[in-house]
């Protein structure tokens, strides 16, 4: 049987089109804020979704994304709350595969098995672990894998292709391509290393291969639809609801709103 996060992928495959994958922290700009802003991204057309654990030295992300951990770390955000928020948002939108995108040392801290089981109670589809070299990732995979949760893992342009072929072979449901070298956020072009990367991985894995760092509108959400199997996006959901400045209904619409545009953009490819 195909992994809820598999068949999401495979979905918008048969509808000709990249998936569209959203990201937002939890717990930001509050917990129940939090779940209904990423409830927001499925409604506006996300057919994945990224919950961010936020961390106190995010050292993959930039300004944008550091500023929203900061403020849901200041509200007092646990790793109970991320699970409370993918069960909420997988509880709404079953159709939709909810991941959490976390750091290494949370998880190990709180118990590989423990953190996977509790992950696939809570409906979750699988994780995003950015910094948890393949080599070492055996313990959780082992426990991921008993659970039904996939591993995604994340490959650079800098990635020799001996390099992506370890990749691929450890991870599952699909591979996280960096568009750019460097940190995530909004910038004005995509990376023209992206597509050379999405090619050179796709030598080595059947796996759907998904892009990120850099997307924001819908014409980049298009550009990369073009070649990749996914378009992910986050500093631009993040940066709408920094802007609405504490007015949540104002937040809901915009990320609502950017997701419903970014839709468009992945099928006009």
């Amino acid at each position: 049987m195909a992994s809820k996060l598999s068949a999401a992928l495979a979905a918008a495959k048969a509808e000709n089109r990249a998936a569209l994958i959203g990201y937002l922290p939890a717990g930001f700009p509050t917990i129940r804020g939090g779940i209904e802003a990423v409830n927001a991204l499925v409604e506006g057309g996300c057919d994945i979704v990224e919950i961010g654990l936020p961390h106190s030295d995010p050292v993959l992300d930039g300004p944008t994304i550091q500023t929203a951990d900061d403020i849901a770390l200041r509200g007092g955000v646990r790793i109970k709350d991320v699970l409370h928020t993918v069960a909420e948002v997988a509880a709404a939108h079953p159709g939709a595969a909810v991941l959490v995108m976390t750091y290494w040392n949370p998880v190990d801290r709180y118990g590989v098995a423990r953190f996977a089981a509790d992950l696939a109670a809570a409906g979750g589809a699988g994780c995003i672990l950015p910094d948890l070299p393949v080599e070492e990732s055996e313990e959780w995979r082992k426990a991921a894998g008993e659970h039904g949760l996939d591993t995604v893992f994340v490959v650079a342009p800098s990635s020799k292709d001996a390099r992506l072929a370890e990749v691929t072979a450890a991870g599952s449901g699909f591979v996280y391509a960096a568009a750019v070298m460097g940190v995530t956020g909004t910038r004005t072009q995509v990376g023209n290393l992206a597509e050379d990367l999405v090619a050179r991985t796709r030598a080595t894995t059947d796996l759907p291969v998904c892009v990120g760092l850099g997307v924001s509108t819908p014409a980049q959400a298009a550009e990369v639809a073009a070649f990749a199997d996914g378009v992910i996006v986050g500093s631009a959901f993040v940066q709408r609801i920094l802007d609405a400045d504490g007015d949540q209904a104002a937040a809901l619409a915009a990320v609502r709103t950017l997701a419903g545009e970014l839709a468009e953009g992945v099928r006009r490819r």
